[in-house]
């Protein structure tokens, strides 16, 4: 009986010899802080690992943290999916890692099989994916920065993490996954109820720190249902040092002529003969792109019988619907319905994006807040380069960006943005618009780095 029992706890203990092997290196270097709120500024540098489930080329600012992680001399493991082309500032830092996801197989990103099937799938892809990088191909770090959403299931793989390899965990909420997936299910869906609760439950009690894009945000973070107790700040997004006015005409028209959108209206452009409207879209069902279209219309119709400057609208982006738009494009122009404008899609490189901004005469924001406490980047970048915004401004945060008249105007219908479109470019002496293009660049003076220092530096324990 004894060698029985001595034979099972050797074959026990070896087992969970095994497992303690397997499991994930631990960060020793330095102890958790007893205060998080605002870390020591004389300890060491860091590591940081910054993770998006999703195209690291596609989110802007998580590629900000870590190009502001860096610059204050720490490590950065970078990951997520490598699909566009990242920020230069990305790939040539020497602290700076890029760790691409798996891409998952072929038939979990077709279209043909049903969500019911298709989905539990993905998640499992990802739940394995997620944990083979952050546990194994990656050394423990001190800090997790995670970007949410998604949240499914990026916070349970992080919470799994940080507890495993000693590991600080941050969510950067940009917005909640609950209400993204409600605006394609609706909120009665199960998946939905799901998303939120799960969402609210990981939100309470795994991240160490929050940062939110804005106030409102984190006011409602620390209220039903997430009553998150550990500390929340808010972290506005600001431009980034690539976006600025460009004042200089010869510059502007320099640009103007290499851009193949813009080459042929590049005199009449700079000259205000025609006007140039932005918008920046990634045709998602959030973005209602058939508000601009209707606008354009109205604008077309009203030229007929106004003294209305022609619109070159250029729309950058990528997304699932973009070809949908296309086609009604094709049909409007083809039935005279878009007479006076000119509609051209491009994607452009970081670069000729930001000068493009700087060149135009306004921008045009169409993010429908599935939160109402979120607040899209584009405008940032956009008053970041000098130029006004007109936006879909029916959402609680709009007014902690967007200030009525002095920078942008907002809008709720297709008919108030075709009037304010009529209103800004009917003005030959251009003076509303001068205004506001004076409050956009009072407004984009704030930077990036200055506000990142503040509140995120300083809670990593990097800034004073």
């Amino acid at each position: 009986m004894l060698e029985i029992l001595l034979t099972l706890a050797t074959i026990a203990s070896t087992i969970f010899t095994i497992i303690l092997l397997c499991l994930p290196s631990r960060y020793v270097k330095h102890s958790p802080p007893k205060v998080v709120a605002f870390a020591s500024a004389d300890e060491p540098k860091i590591s940081v690992q910054v993770l998006v489930l999703g195209d690291i080329g596609r989110s802007p600012r998580m590629q900000y943290h870590a190009m502001s992680i860096a610059k204050h001399g720490a490590r950065v493991d970078m990951i997520g999916y490598k699909e566009s082309t990242l920020h230069p500032g990305l790939v040539h830092d020497p602290l700076i890692s890029i760790v691409p996801l798996p891409q998952p197989p072929p038939f979990l990103r077709s279209k043909t099989l049903p969500f019911i099937i298709v989905g539990p799938l993905k998640v499992l892809w990802q739940i394995w994916s997620l944990f083979q990088t952050l546990g194994y191909r990656t050394q423990p770090a001190r800090w997790l920065l995670v970007q949410n959403p998604p949240s499914i299931p990026t916070l349970f793989i992080a919470l799994i993490i940080c507890f495993l390899r000693n590991t600080h965990l941050i969510i950067d909420w940009h917005n909640y996954g609950w209400t993204i997936l409600a605006g394609t299910r609706g909120e009665k869906h199960p998946f939905v109820t799901i998303s939120k609760y799960y969402e609210a439950f990981l939100g309470r009690w795994a991240p160490t720190a929050s940062f939110t894009v804005t106030h409102a945000m984190a006011k409602q973070l620390r209220s039903k249902p997430y009553n998150i107790r550990s500390p929340v700040f808010t972290l506005h997004d600001r431009p980034a040092a690539i976006f600025q006015p460009m004042p200089s005409a010869s510059t502007r028209l320099a640009f103007l002529q290499t851009l193949p959108e813009t080459a042929s209206h590049a005199k009449n452009i700079l000259s205000g003969k025609t006007k140039l409207l932005v918008s920046s879209t990634s045709w998602t069902p959030d973005e209602d792109f058939s508000l601009l279209l209707s606008a354009l219309c109205s604008y077309s119709s009203a030229s007929s019988t106004k003294a209305l400057p022609p619109i070159l609208a250029i729309i950058t982006g990528k997304g699932p619907q973009k070809q949908l738009y296309l086609d009604r494009i094709a049909s409007l122009t083809a039935s005279s319905k878009l007479n006076n404008i000119t509609i051209l899609t491009a994607w452009l490189s970081a670069e000729d994006y930001a000068n493009l901004l700087a060149c135009a005469d306004l921008g045009v924001c169409l993010h429908m807040s599935s939160s109402g406490v979120d607040l899209p980047m584009k405008v940032v970048d956009m008053f970041g380069a000098g130029l006004p915004v007109v936006g879909y401004g029916d959402y609680e945060s709009w007014g902690e960006l967007v200030r009525e008249g002095v920078n942008g105007r907002g809008f709720v219908t297709s008919d108030d943005l075709a009037h304010i479109l009529a209103e800004l470019f009917g003005e030959k002496a251009g003076t509303q618009l001068g205004v506001l293009r004076k409050g956009a660049e009072e407004e984009g003076k704030r930077r990036w780095d200055e506000e990142w220092d503040s509140v995120a530096g300083r809670v990593l324990g990097l800034c004073d």
